[in-house]
């Protein structure tokens, strides 16, 4: 529209037109054209639910909680995106696979980069406290064939659902983390203990507005894995406890058939002791398989 003619008034009919025309003037890049297309789905969500002023307000009031109540040490966005499934959506997207391989999960807010690394066979478990769990597993290609030498990252939660960087002055630095390398069969295998399930913070807008309309904010037990090899996708995937009660409803939207695992159980003299054995299954880089 020129930018010397009438005016339009804008109307519920043309609202996303007039906007969306004014951010195209601004260029024909990525930019612009996403910002067209929230702006048109948000404004059909407005016709949708159509709010009153008061309640567009509540909603600003929310957003601007979500903001003050994030910092160095906690994401409050991320935690949101993590509960409406729009991280779980990102990852799906942008991490296809071909059949057989192990799927992604996002990585989640408790990822340490620092992990030390440790022998085969080591006790990531540093305060001695939970059920004893032995972890054995594989990491092999798409042909079944193993990968040796791969770098295999895992953090957990304790036997509380609490991980050591929510509790820096109750566990031990780096309790349940540790960095193993495969050996030349693709195996890794080390002694931790059984993590348990957890709530998400709900100490938060986030956590509070969800919650307080009953919407499930529980994460069934599992074990976080960040697998890099030379050659290969970099699997960073979570395997999750098939006993678990909240498995159905995943407060993140991560579970998924083959990141289900059943963890064996025996009793003995010094209580239940579990144990867990998986194979991750890596996929060749996306280039060297266009090459081929």
């Amino acid at each position: 529209m020129p930018a010397s003619g009438s005016p339009q008034t804008l109307n519920a009919r043309n609202a996303s037109d007039i906007v969306g025309r004014r951010l195209s003037r601004a260029g024909d890049g990525a930019l612009p054209q996403a910002l067209a297309s929230v702006v048109r789905h948000l404004h059909e969500v407005i016709l949708e639910v159509r709010p009153t002023a008061a309640q567009w307000r509540d909603a600003v009031t929310f957003l601007t909680e979500v903001g003050h109540a994030s910092d160095e040490r906690r994401q409050e966005w991320v935690l949101l995106s993590d509960l409406l499934g729009i991280t779980a959506l990102i990852e799906e997207i942008n991490s296809q696979r071909p059949r057989g391989a192990t799927p992604n999960t996002p990585r989640g807010p408790f990822y340490r980069a620092d992990a030390p690394r440790l022998p085969l066979g080591a006790d990531i478990c540093l305060d001695g406290r939970g059920e004893p769990l032995e972890v054995s597993g594989r990491v092999v290609d798409l042909d079944g064939k193993p990968v040796a030498g791969a770098i295999v990252e895992t953090w957990q939660a304790n036997g509380q659902g609490l991980y050591e960087n929510q509790q820096p002055d109750l566990q031990p630095e780096f309790n349940l983390r540790g960095s193993f390398r495969t050996d030349a069969a693709g195996r890794f295998y080390y002694r931790t203990v059984k993590p348990a399930g957890y709530k998400v913070p709900d100490d938060g807008p986030a956590g509070q507005l969800l919650d307080s309309i009953g919407y499930p904010l529980r994460r069934p037990a599992h074990l976080h894995f960040l697998v890099r090899a030379g050659g290969f996708e970099t699997i960073t995937t979570q395997i999750f406890d098939r006993a678990d009660p909240a498995l159905n409803e995943d407060a993140t939207f991560c579970v998924k058939p083959e990141l289900v695992a059943s963890f064996g159980c025996a009793s003995g003299d010094d209580g239940l002791r579990w144990t867990l054995e998986l194979d991750l299954v890596m996929a060749r880089d996306r280039n060297a398989r266009a090459a081929s």
